[in-house]
């Protein structure tokens, strides 16, 4: 490991329990730190310090209303950040946390507005990747932790994926190893009088009927609901805007039963192409780069941001995804691919 004196920032540094003890250091100091999740990794900093947080914004590019998910220690904190909690939430705080459930609640007077977008919510979460709970545990506060990318790009996944995106933005990266999940975690809204999933993720609709006897509404489905129900806008929430996730190059969704016709016409056209499917023909043309995806929703989730960042790597003119089965299990990676087709093609990040 670097001495403090001579670390060149931005450096990957592995998890030891002397980095773990920098890192929160450096928190408290006011800079921002690459720290693994079981998600994505996070770009943190002390969620009660508001000229740390701006330096989140600052580093990814990221608009200042948007809101940030504050990372805690445990569930043992969250009166310190919640104003109010519902029976149903802390239900499902000790069903799935530590896990990749965020709970939208009304925030205590404590919170810094730079943390809500100005919103009198919060997100709140705790991590059970191992080296975020160590970092929260030495840190005892919350650290909030948007993914760790330029704004509106692909989410990172390993260590390697920070120091690109960032470099020296921020003061080192602590190396947690690939992301278990790979996908952002659920966010369910508990600040209007029916909870809503705003995003989906890896624990499922289903996965919170089963905890609190009641099937969240979702958003974006549709069903008859109370008038009580719609009387408040949604608040604010991360990876909720149409274009997320993006790569630089141009990426279209097509059916299975079309994707080798499809892939076919734009070589034919003289286009290089890169193709993310289940299976792979093993194509004759070189203009056309075919790579397997795992069959299982799980294995997809944990590959999708690397195997998306590499073959935007390749400078092809276009990427084809196979749309993916229906089914719960599939509902949060076909949102993830979505916004990343309607965000593709727009070239670096300022």
């Amino acid at each position: 490991m670097s001495s403090p004196g001579t670390r060149t920032r931005g450096c990957i540094e592995p998890p030891t329990l002397v980095a773990i003890r920098e890192a929160a250091d450096l928190l408290r100091a006011g800079d921002i730190v690459g720290m693994p999740t079981e998600t994505v990794y996070g770009l943190a900093a002390d969620a009660l310090n508001p000229e740390a947080v701006s330096k989140i914004f600052a580093a990814k590019g990221r608009p200042a209303d948007h809101p940030l998910i504050v990372h805690l220690p445990s569930a043992e904190h969250l009166p310190r950040w919640a104003a109010s909690i519902p029976k149903d939430a802390i239900a499902l705080a000790r069903a799935f946390w530590p896990g990749p459930l965020t709970l939208i609640l009304k925030r205590t007077a404590e919170v810094p507005d730079e943390v809500t977008g100005g919103q009198d919510t919060i997100g709140l979460r705790v991590p059970s990747h191992p080296i975020a709970l160590a970092l929260l545990q030495v840190f005892d506060s919350g650290i909030a932790a948007p993914s760790a990318n330029r704004f509106g790009r692909i989410s990172p996944t390993t260590a390697a994926h920070v120091h690109e995106e960032l470099g020296e933005r921020v003061a080192m990266i602590l190396d947690g190893g690939p992301c278990a999940v790979g996908i952002e975690s659920t966010i369910l809204d508990f600040s209007r009088d029916v909870p809503e999933i705003l995003r989906p993720g890896a624990i499922t609709p289903e996965d919170i009927a089963r905890v609190i006897g009641r099937r969240p509404r979702v958003r974006g489905e549709v069903e008859p609901v109370p008038a009580a129900a719609v009387s408040a806008p949604a608040p604010r929430v991360s990876g909720a805007l149409a274009a997320h996730y993006a790569p630089r190059t141009p990426l279209r969704l097509v059916n299975a039963t079309q994707l080798v016709e499809h892939a076919a016409l734009l070589a034919a056209e003289g286009s290089r192409v890169a193709v993310l499917a289940h299976a792979t023909p093993n194509p004759d043309d070189s203009r056309l780069i075919w790579q397997a995806m795992p069959s299982d929703p799980a294995a997809y989730a944990q590959d999708l941001y690397a195997s998306l960042r590499a073959v935007d790597a390749l400078n092809a003119d276009f990427i084809l995804i196979e749309a993916l089965p229906e089914g719960p299990a599939w509902r949060a990676l076909a949102d993830r691919l979505g916004r990343a087709a309607v965000g593709s093609g727009a070239g670096d990040s300022p």
